[in-house]
């Protein structure tokens, strides 16, 4: 039984948001895409890295707030392959708040019962970050409460290419499966959790940047002009009570409506194809 108490003070904006929520419908995995440290700090005519920094606060929070909730799965979309172009200074201050968030929060995961995963190409960065990263993932190994996935070096077409290979490794060694959605979900980085039903990006920006591409097939997305720095536990209980006031249909028709089967927009232009081409 979800503690609303542990998630806000009573007559709070929080405390009324979540009061909207229907706690026995909250979707099993958010995924999160971290965006406007950089645009924050200009903001604020600072460096880009003190808006990192400032960010790393917005991940406690919506961690906190997601195992409270009791969700299942939180996934971060930390560090892209596209951020290798970023400045090498940046690219040395993102690394150290990592490594700086791994330490100070490890305890704290622990005590809360959260898994923490790694998605991406992440051994491929410094010794230094895989060590850290490494003893995160030993540390929590027995947790079985909420799984946090943080996306490192970590690109969705890539981790499909990843899959792929995998499965023809296994061919090559007699473990042969066939080659469906199935195989290759089992394939992925996220194996064994559940797809996200909800994909949340701040900063106003309208894509999915190579993020989830596979597994976000179905996911609602939920776009907030909110900075990732300024990304608080009422702004997530807020995408929350969006999410919830949307109808899942999954390519369906909503329950008891009668009518045409829906059709891509591919098979409506042959149709309409069709149609022009009849005797009038």
């Amino acid at each position: 039984m979800i503690d609303i108490s542990s998630i806000a003070e009573p007559g709070t904006p929080e405390d009324l948001l979540v009061r909207r929520l229907d706690l026995q419908q909250l979707p099993r995995h958010v995924a999160i895409i971290m965006d406007g440290n950089g645009r924050w700090a200009r903001a604020r005519g600072l460096p880009r890295v003190e808006g990192h920094r400032e960010g790393v606060s917005a991940v406690r929070e919506s961690v906190e707030t997601a195992a409270r909730l009791e969700l299942e799965v939180l996934t971060l979309f930390a560090f892209s392959t596209e951020n290798w172009k970023r400045p090498k200074a940046e690219i040395w201050a993102l690394m150290n708040l990592l490594k700086e968030y791994i330490r100070r929060e490890l305890q704290r995961l622990v005590e809360g019962n959260i898994r923490l995963r790694i998605l991406g190409r992440w051994r491929e960065l410094d010794p230094s970050v895989v060590s850290t990263l490494m003893r995160g993932l030993e540390a929590t190994a027995g947790c079985d409460g909420m799984t946090l996935n943080i996306a490192l070096n970590y690109s969705s077409r890539s981790e499909i290419v990843d899959a792929c290979r995998r499965i023809v490794s296994d061919w090559a060694e007699g473990r042969r499966a066939d080659i469906d959605e199935a195989t290759i979900g089992r394939s992925l980085s996220t194996s064994g959790q559940p797809d996200p039903d909800l994909v949340i990006r701040t900063s106003g920006e309208r894509r999915l940047s190579n993020f989830l591409l596979w597994q976000a097939a179905y996911a609602e997305i939920y776009v907030t002009p909110c900075l990732w720095p300024d990304f608080a536990c009422a702004s997530f209980l807020e995408a929350l009570v969006d999410f919830q006031g949307r109808q899942r249909r999954f390519g369906g028709l909503e329950e008891g409506v009668q009518g045409e089967p829906e059709v891509g927009p591919g098979l409506a232009a042959s149709a309409a194809a069709e149609g022009a081409r009849e005797p009038r």
